[in-house]
């Protein structure tokens, strides 16, 4: 089973690119999520209780992703959230990680610019897998 999350975050670690040896492009970065809340005493926001998450987009999201994503970047991440125990001889701990549905940089913080990419798709999969492009690409 896994849950649907929406995260604004930092991406923390420069995004990671590999296609594998079938052809499946993948990018995966860190994600750091903060709690921002007022600080009274020094009239300041402060950040509290940082999440970490990996995140992983597929296909032509991984493609579009590392071209416009970086390191420092404040984004938004929407996708499936799965979250796994682990433990090796002498440590254990937990794994937080996303399946990137969408992504894009978070507007509060900045501007960005937007440039539609050519979509190849040889599986005949769409965006979504129930939203198909018309001729001229969009949904």
């Amino acid at each position: 089973m896994s849950d649907t999350i929406c995260i604004t975050g930092l991406i923390a670690t420069t995004p990671r690119h590999v296609v594998t040896s079938e052809g499946l492009p993948i990018t995966s970065f860190r994600l750091a999520s903060s709690q921002r809340r007022f600080d009274r005493a020094t009239e300041k926001w402060v950040d509290v209780d940082t999440n970490w998450y990996t995140v992983t987009a597929f296909r032509q999201l991984a493609v579009n992703g590392v071209a416009s994503l970086n390191k420092g970047e404040r984004v938004m991440v929407s996708g499936r959230l799965r979250i796994r125990d682990w433990q090796t001889d002498d440590r254990s701990g937990t794994s937080i990680e996303i399946e990137a549905e969408t992504l894009g940089h978070d507007l509060f913080w900045g501007t960005s610019q937007f440039e539609k990419s050519a979509v190849q798709q040889s599986d005949g999969a769409q965006h979504g897998g129930d939203r198909p492009l018309d001729d001229a690409g969009t949904i």
